[in-house]
């Protein structure tokens, strides 16, 4: 049985796709599994996890519905049922995990909490320029003059957030306690007390994240800071802004104190 199991959400992408997975593949933590999250991608994803089963050392379970709108969220309970581990850390199918991105959720985990992560946002040009082999061989986590350049642009972001910092003490002058939904880690059993992710959301940017924190909180699971540990790169695409339903759900979730949501792991 694997110790962790590493969920990626994906939806088509299939080139970015091969690159996630070549970067899960260098991993310096190795008792993982993936189970990818499939919100209803064309065969072409099914193509590369195929072969990627051929070259990987580590397994890889696809979990798919048909596609039906975005439902992020109703894939992500679907994955977490066929999660083998119970300790489990999220990223997005765009989202490039550095060498010791799950070394450092898996030793940083704690009892009662979920860990917080951070990314460094990708210049189109930068993430234009990646291969397969840049990251294989671990050139992409190695930001030069030109990544620095394109940070001072405005054309990338957070470039700060790439930089691995083993001390503690360093690390708690720039803590973060809030999830985001490409770069979080949490014991199972915390996410089944809140009946996993709300699929009432339709779209990206709350429910994934924010929603499922409140809910955490309300059985008194906190946020653990990972900035400057787990470090997560990811490549670029134009913004996306969260739907109405999605804010107006949001919203209204902030008055309760419930933290179970209606529709959500148990299927209901």
């Amino acid at each position: 049985m694997p110790q962790l199991s590493l969920i990626i959400a994906i939806y088509n992408k299939p080139e970015v796709l091969r690159l996630v997975l070549a970067a899960c593949a260098r991993q310096s933590f190795e008792g993982f599994e993936v189970i990818a999250a499939d919100d209803g991608s064309g065969p072409e994803i099914a193509d590369v996890i195929a072969a990627a089963r051929e070259l990987r050392r580590f397994s890889i379970t696809h979990v798919w519905h048909e596609r039906a709108g975005w439902r992020k969220n109703k894939m992500l309970n679907s994955a977490i049922r066929a999660a083998g581990a119970e300790y489990l850390a999220f990223i997005d199918g765009d989202c490039l995990p550095g060498k010791d991105f799950l070394l450092d959720h898996w030793n940083q985990r704690e009892t009662k909490r979920v860990l917080c992560g951070r990314r460094v946002e990708m210049s189109e040009r930068w993430a234009r320029s990646l291969t397969v082999q840049k990251v294989a061989s671990g050139e992409f986590e190695r930001m030069g003059v030109a990544e620095l350049i394109d940070g001072l642009r405005g054309k990338a972001a957070r470039l700060e957030d790439g930089i691995r910092i083993r001390s503690a003490w360093v690390r708690g002058f720039r803590p973060v306690d809030s999830m985001l939904g490409s770069n979080f880690s949490a014991h199972k059993a915390d996410l089944a007390a809140v009946n996993g992710f709300d699929e009432t959301y339709d779209g990206p940017g709350i429910g994934e994240d924010a929603d499922i924190q409140h809910r955490l909180a309300l059985v008194g699971v906190t946020g653990k800071s990972l900035r400057n540990l787990a470090i997560q790169f990811h490549v670029y695409h134009p913004a996306t802004r969260p739907s109405e339903r999605s804010l107006r759900r949001w919203e209204m979730v902030k008055q309760t104190t419930n933290p179970r949501c209606e529709h959500g792991l148990d299927g209901s």
